[in-house]
C-alpha cells in the first residue's frame, strides 16, 4: 500500500496513517511511504519507520508522481492508497480485499468521513464534503464512475493498461488545492477496458483530519473553484461526456434535494439549514467559474505528460496527445 508525504507539517499525521496500516486486521504485503522531492522530510522518515519502504518521489513534484512512484515500487497484486493526513479502521483493507471476488473488478474504495480539528461549521453542507476531501451525501454502494484517491485500491495490472496517474492534474507544490488525477485516472481506465467495475463499498472506513483552516468559507470557495479548474483539465483528457457525467447527475439530483433539505430545516427551527442551502449554491457557482476559466485557459495550453513506472523493473512513459 501507499501514502505520498511532503510537508514536515504533516509529521504527527504521516505516523498516525502508517500506524493504523500497521493496526490492520489484514496485514498489508507492504507499506511504501513515497515523499514529494523533500530530502530533509526523507531523511526524518526514514529512521522514524524502519519498517516501511520510505523512498523519494522519483517523477515530476506533486500527488500523481508520488502515487506513481509508490505504484512502480509496489510488488503486491493490489495497490491501496492511504492520504497522509487520514487513519484507517481496522478492517479498511479487509473489506476493500473482499470487494476483488469479482474478476471484472479493477478497484475498490471506501467511505472517507471527516474528522474535524474543531467544531463542524454550521454552514457546511454534506453534499459538498469531496470539499475536505471526504464522502459527500449522494454517493451509493456499489458501481462507481470514480473511486477517491485518498481511500482507494486499484488492481497492479491495470496500471499497465491505462498508464499511470497524469501529471499536471491534482495536489502540486503550487499550493492551489487542486484534485481530480483519480477521477481522470479512472475515467481513462474504463475507456480502455470498458468491461471492468470500480467498487464503492462504505465498510472500507478511514477517518480524514480537517485542519481548523479548512472549515472557512474562504477555503470552501477556493477548493470549489480549484476543482473546476480541475475538472476542465479532466474533460480536455477524457471529454466532456465522461468527465462530466457523474458530476452533472449530483448538480440536478443530490444539489436541489440538499437545498429543500437546508430550507426545510430552516421552516423548521434550524436557521442553520438557510446557510447550507445558501452554501450549496454558491459551491456549485464557483465550481462552475472555476470550470468555465480552466477550459479558456486550456484552449491555449498544452496537455499535461503523464508518466509511469509499469512493471516491477521497467520503466514506462507515456505522453498524453
Amino acid at each position: 500500500m501507499v501514502i505520498c508525504a511532503y510537508t514536515e507539517k504533516r509529521w504527527d499525521d504521516v505516523l498516525a496513517a502508517v500506524a493504523s496500516v500497521r493496526a490492520q486486521s489484514l496485514a498489508a504485503h507492504e507499506v511504501i511511504l513515497v515523499v514529494d522531492h523533500n530530502p530533509a522530510l526523507l531523511g526524518r522518515l526514514r529512521p522514524a519507520l524502519p519498517d516501511v519502504k520510505v523512498i523519494p518521489n522519483s517523477g515530476p513534484q506533486g500527488l500523481s508522481g508520488g502515487k506513481n512512484t509508490g505504484v512502480a515500487a509496489s510488488a503486491g497484486d493490489v495497490v491501496a492508497f492511504l492520504d497522509d493526513d487520514a487513519v484507517a479502521e481496522a478492517g479498511w483493507l479487509a473489506a476493500m480485499a473482499s470487494g476483488y471476488d469479482g474478476a471484472n473488478v479493477a478497484g475498490v474504495g471506501g467511505l472517507t468521513l471527516p474528522k474535524w480539528d474543531g467544531a463542524v461549521p454550521r454552514w457546511f453542507p454534506e453534499e459538498f464534503a469531496w470539499v475536505v476531501g471526504c464522502t459527500y451525501r449522494g454517493m451509493v454502494r456499489g458501481p462507481i464512475r470514480n473511486l477517491m484517491g485518498g481511500n482507494a485500491s486499484f488492481r497492479r495490472e491495470v496500471f499497465d493498461v491505462a498508464g499511470g496517474f497524469r501529471s499536471g492534474i491534482g495536489r502540486t507544490a503550487s499550493g492551489r488545492p487542486l484534485g481530480c488525477e483519480e477521477t481522470e485516472f479512472c475515467i481513462r481506465l474504463r475507456q480502455a477496458a470498458p468491461e471492468t467495475v470500480l467498487l464503492y463499498d462504505d465498510n472500507a472506513v478511514i477517518w480524514h483530519r480537517v485542519p481548523a483552516e479548512r472549515a472557512r468559507f474562504a477555503y470552501f470557495r477556493s477548493r470549489c473553484y480549484a476543482e473546476g479548474l480541475s475538472k476542465a483539465l479532466v474533460t480536455r483528457s477524457v471529454g466532456v461526456g465522461d468527465g462530466l457525467a457523474s458530476e452533472r447527475r449530483h448538480a440536478m439530483v443530490a444539489l436541489p434535494r440538499g437545498v429543500v433539505r437546508g430550507l426545510r430545516a430552516a421552516v423548521t427551527g434550524d436557521p442553520s439549514g438557510l446557510g447550507r442551502a445558501a452554501s450549496i449554491v454558491a459551491g456549485l457557482t464557483f465550481t462552475t467559474f472555476g470550470y468555465a476559466a480552466g477550459s479558456l485557459l486550456a484552449r491555449d495550453g498544452h496537455p499535461p505528460s503523464m508518466s509511469i513506472r509499469t512493471g516491477r523493473g521497467g520503466r514506462r512513459e507515456r505522453e498524453a496527445q
